[in-house]
């Protein structure tokens, strides 16, 4: 993944800017020995690493105002961090670059009940939202399956979504307002405590944009009630592609779920023998999640129950209580890290129309014979937010380069299906150099025209997002 080259100009200033920086945080400390940035050199993003110059980690809005304006001053390029969970790169650092670290911005602003809504410091994790308020009977919606750790700042930057997206939607459908600090230090606040803001659509703008215009430092998040009653049931398939059909049955009969999660055979195995959640031997596994009231909840239930048999089910079991419904969604928020311990494996995001599930995974796994490399899926089958997860050896030469032309093709036969090169995990560098496939030139030069506006120097996270074949002449030209 070719990455540009560090401005030996700055590297030369190291001293003068680390000074500097040290007067805009209490404290004064940021992290620049070789050995103590090593650090931050990658995400979740694994294959790709390379040391910042430096890492700042502010306590407020204010110390990043005063971050930002100074390293506007110096020319010197920033990388918003929030809990590095990103699987995109979208936190890689440049050998020249200050990581500008949320993990100190933690706290509760404000909590209104009876206006639905929390404001909380961006560094904030995404769970522990939920773990402020649902003492009163809330919680937050948007559940990504790294909720326990991934921050706030991350799941805006990157429109994050999560198993229960299908019903409540992504960040974007749960956030009311954010406070942004520009490049130049200028503080600005978007949205706020209500719903449709006037004016132009500019968290719209905000939400998914990976860091590219501002550091957002507070959000103002959607609360809703916990409904009355939850129950997930199990549907086995002996076939991915029958399995998807289903899934596909199921929303075109009009039934809104929680939640309709896949996992197929690679995955089951996995997750099974880390959780053991009593998973169903199978080639294909739905996880399919319904709310309400007991009578609401059955009523669906036997819907979904009436569509998964047409398909045949090896098969159909609901949860019996609270204790298994919990095993059973342990299960699956763990499939990433159960699928790190027995294979390297680079997990993709493409997202697609729901009824052409079958025919992808189908060729999914056409594609995986070719190259050699097995493919297991798990994914927010719903709304068509797949996960394959390329599995390659990270040590045995040429595996990597593999890998990531397979993951190429999926994500590209994702866009000619009618999706998206991505749901929820952001571009970053993994799909940068295939903007391409997916926008014109002329697409991808109003999206630049919005980050001129915002980032005239083109400093804020660089060599994300925008094919560096565009990206760096424009910020040359900066």
């Amino acid at each position: 993944m070719q990455m540009p080259q560090p401005d030996a100009g700055i590297l030369e200033r190291k001293a003068r800017i680390v000074a500097r920086l040290a007067t805009a945080v209490s404290g004064g400390e940021v992290i620049h020995a070789p050995e103590e940035t090593r650090a931050y050199e990658c995400d979740a993003l694994t294959a790709y690493k390379c040391p910042p110059m430096a890492v700042v980690l502010p306590s407020t809005t204010e110390e990043v105002s005063a971050v930002l304006a100074i390293c506007h001053e110096e020319g010197v390029p920033v990388v918003p961090r929030g809990a590095g969970t990103s699987l995109a790169g979208g936190a890689l650092p440049t050998a020249d670059c200050v990581i500008l670290g949320t993990a100190r911005m933690n706290a509760v602003l404000e909590t209104d009940y009876a206006n639905r809504f929390i404001r909380v410091q961006s560094g904030r994790t995404n769970l522990s939202v939920t773990g402020a308020v649902e003492e009163e009977g809330f919680f937050y919606a948007p559940d990504p399956s790294s909720q326990l750790a991934c921050a706030i700042a991350g799941n805006v930057a990157m429109n994050s979504g999560g198993a229960h997206c299908l019903k409540y939607g992504v960040t974007t459908n749960n956030l009311l307002g954010v406070t942004m600090v520009l490049m130049d230090g200028t503080v600005v606040e978007i949205g706020g405590a209500h719903l449709d803001a006037p004016g132009l659509d500019l968290l719209g703008v905000i939400c998914g944009s990976e860091g590219q215009l501002g550091v957002v430092t507070e959000a103002t998040l959607r609360i809703l009630h916990k409904p009355e009653g939850a129950r997930p049931v199990l549907i086995g398939y002996d076939s991915n592609e029958v399995a998807g059909a289903c899934v596909s049955d199921i929303i075109r009969a009009g039934v809104l779920p929680v939640a309709i999660e896949f996992m197929d055979r690679p995955c089951i195995r996995a997750c099974e023998a880390f959780a053991k959640a009593g998973y169903p031997d199978c080639e294909a596994l739905l996880i399919v999640e319904v709310e309400g009231s007991e009578a609401e909840i059955q009523h669906q239930l036997d819907l979904i129950g009436e569509i998964a048999r047409r398909h045949d089910p090896v098969e159909l079991r609901e949860a019996k209580d609270a204790d298994e419904a919990r095993r059973i969604w342990l299960g699956r928020k763990s499939a990433f890290g159960a699928m790190g311990q027995i294979n390297d494996y680079m997990c993709l995001d493409g997202t697609i129309p729901v009824s052409s599930l079958p025919m992808v995974l189908r060729r999914i796994g056409e594609l995986s014979g070719e190259y050699g490399l097995d493919v297991a899926n798990v994914f927010h089958a719903g709304d068509g937010n797949m996960h394959p997860l390329i599995l390659f050896d990270a040590n045995k030469p040429g595996d990597l380069e593999k890998c990531e032309e397979l993951g190429a093709e999926i994500l590209k036969l994702c866009v000619e299906a009618g999706g998206c090169l991505t749901g929820e995990h952001g571009v970053g560098v993994e799909k940068r150099d295939l903007m391409g496939v997916q926008y014109a030139p002329e697409d991808l030069e109003a999206q630049m025209a919005v980050k001129d506006v915002f980032d005239p120097k083109w400093l804020l996270n660089p060599a994300k997002v925008f094919p560096l074949t565009v990206s760096q002449p424009r910020r040359a030209a900066a």
